[in-house]
Formats: C-alpha cells, sequence, structure tokens
C-alpha cells in the first residue's frame, strides 16, 4: 500500500488559497517529500502529516518554487527529535544549494546523505521503494521521478514440496532469502516464488516541455501528477517560451502514456480556477482531474 498526498499545487508563488508545488509518498513507515517550496510546512499540517518519518526527499530543480520551503522543513524536523539520516537527491549541484540554504539551520541531529543527478536517467532502490529519475525539458536541469514499489510474486507450495523443500525454509524463502538446507542443498527464492506481479506507480514531473522521457516513465503509472500550467487556448506560445506545459499538453501525454490516472498540478497564479478546463482535457483523457492542496490516494495492490 502507498498513501498519496498533493500537498500543494501552485506554480511561481504561494496564493492564498494554493501552496507551492509538493508532494508526499508513504510506504511501510517511509516517506518521500518531492519538492519543498515556500509553505510546504503549512501545507503538511493542513493535511495531518508531519515532517519527521521524512526519509528521502527528492527536487526536480532549483527555482525557488520547488526549494525555498527547505530550511524551515529541515528545522521543523530537527526539532521533532529526529535522528535518523535524510537522503536527498536532485540535479548536479543539490549538495551546494543545500549548504547555501543551510545558512540560516546550520545545526541538524540528522545527517544529510545527497544524490547528485546528471545523467539522462538514473535508478535508485531505497528502503521499500525503487525511484526512476528522468530528465525533462526545462530552461535549467530539471528532472522528474517515477517511484514504484515493488510486488513480489506468489509463493508456490507446490514447487516447495515437489523440490523437497522443508517447510521450516519456507518463510525465509518468501522473503528473498537463500537457504543452505542442513544436508548442504541450497535453495534460493526463484525455486519457490512466481514473476513478480504489478507493484504501485507514481510519475510526478513539472517545469517542463513534453518529452518522450516523460511518456516512458509514466507508462502503467497508477498515478502520473504532470504540471498544467495554463488551461486557457492562446497560452501555448508563453508555455514554450517558458519551457512550461499546458493541460492540454500534459493530457495529450497522459494518452499516450496510458497511466491509470492523471492528476494536474503546478498551475500558473493567473488561473483561479483550472477545473473550467478539465470538460475539454477529459476529450483527450477520459482519467483526468484537477489536483488540488491536500488531495489524497491510497494505492492498493490489484490482485490478478
Amino acid at each position: 500500500m502507498m498513501d498519496v498526498c498533493l500537498l500543494g499545487t501552485g506554480g511561481m508563488l504561494p496564493m492564498p488559497k494554493r501552496w507551492l508545488t509538493s508532494l508526499m509518498l508513504r510506504c511501510e513507515g517511509s516517506n518521500i517529500l518531492i519538492d519543498c517550496g515556500e509553505g510546504t510546512q503549512i501545507a503538511m499540517k493542513e493535511a495531518g502529516l508531519s515532517p519527521r518519518p521524512i526519509d528521502i526527499m527528492c527536487f526536480t530543480h532549483y527555482h525557488a518554487d520547488h526549494i525555498s520551503g527547505l530550511p524551515g522543513m529541515l528545522l521543523g524536523m530537527g526539532n521533532s527529535d529526529r535522528t535518523e539520516p535524510v537522503i536527498m537527491i536532485g540535479p548536479k549541484g543539490l549538495f551546494n544549494v543545500v549548504k547555501s540554504l543551510r545558512c540560516i539551520a546550520p545545526e541538524l541531529p540528522f545527517e544529510l546523505r545527497f544524490i547528485e543527478l546528471d545523467q539522462n536517467t538514473e535508478q535508485y532502490k531505497i528502503g521499500p521503494y525503487i525511484i526512476n529519475c528522468f530528465k525533462v525539458n526545462h530552461n535549467i536541469l530539471c528532472y522528474g521521478y517515477s517511484v514504484t514499489v515493488p510486488r513480489k510474486g506468489r509463493f508456490d507450495p507446490e514447487a516447495a514440496k515437489e523440490k523437497g523443500i522443508s517447510v521450516k525454509y519456507w518463510n525465509r524463502l518468501q522473503h528473498g532469502e537463500t537457504v543452505k538446507a542442513e544436508n548442504g542443498e541450497v535453495y534460493t527464492p526463484d525455486m519457490v516464488m512466481g514473476p513478480e506481479r504489478k507493484g504501485l506507480k507514481v510519475t510526478y514531473t513539472t517545469d517542463t516541455r513534453p518529452c518522450e522521457n516523460i511518456v516512458k516513465a509514466a507508462e502503467g503509472a497508477d498515478i502520473f501528477i504532470c504540471e498544467g500550467m495554463y488551461g486557457e487556448p492562446g497560452m501555448e506560445e508563453k508555455a514554450r517560451s517558458y519551457k512550461h506545459m499546458t493541460m492540454r499538453e500534459a493530457a495529450e501525454l497522459a494518452a499516450k502514456a496510458k497511466p491509470t490516472e492523471l492528476w494536474f498540478t503546478h498551475y500558473s497564479p493567473s488561473m483561479i480556477n483550472p477545473k473550467q478546463y478539465i470538460g475539454d482535457m477529459k476529450k483527450i483523457f477520459p482519467e483526468c482531474r484537477c489536483g488540488k492542496d491536500g488531495m489524497m490516494r491510497e494505492l492498493d495492490y490489484t490482485d490478478e
């Protein structure tokens, strides 16, 4: 199971009823925060979430509306008595950016560990997650993220019996251990486990023009969260100029990638009511929704 909470949906600057874009994912007691603009701490409190369990922070890029809330967030985590390390993932330069921001949060009771991205795609296995990082097309180095919780195949007791594997080894094999039996035989999980089943997947991208990396990353996602900065017709040239995306372009990406559902986010301050455009977007990709601050979804495995 994975909990998804879209903390804020605004772009450029926070509005009275719209925090800056940020996303929280939770699974097995481990939390991922993607982007941390100004006001993210308040958005978390409004959603009933705590900063203390955040193990991983991912940043798409280093424009202020995506990272300016970090010093306060770190101080809040420190004041919550957190001592476990926090992993930070972001484009090349992350260490120096965080070091500069920490001039107002110099002492923390926990270690920060940095992963800097510079390849077209990179993958990391951290805790229960597989995090796929993919480069997108903004006016500075920028990445999107696909976060997957994999799911093991089914245990096959008949296969275990046929191979003469004692019941006392079954649990260890189910949990991925290789077992050496008392008679010297070595048993591996693949001997008793079926093929891996479909896990859970959330793809998040913002501040970008449409590109093939996004389509590939969002394929098979349960939720595809994508920038829809402009909804009104006639904003295409502005979107191209500033390397952003319209709601229509995001819907077209979803139509190619075929996720289960599309959530729009990162709205321009000039777009007061994104819902007025959702009817036209549904003609392109029917399963789309206008993201809003505090929007939550609990994803659970589906049985084949």
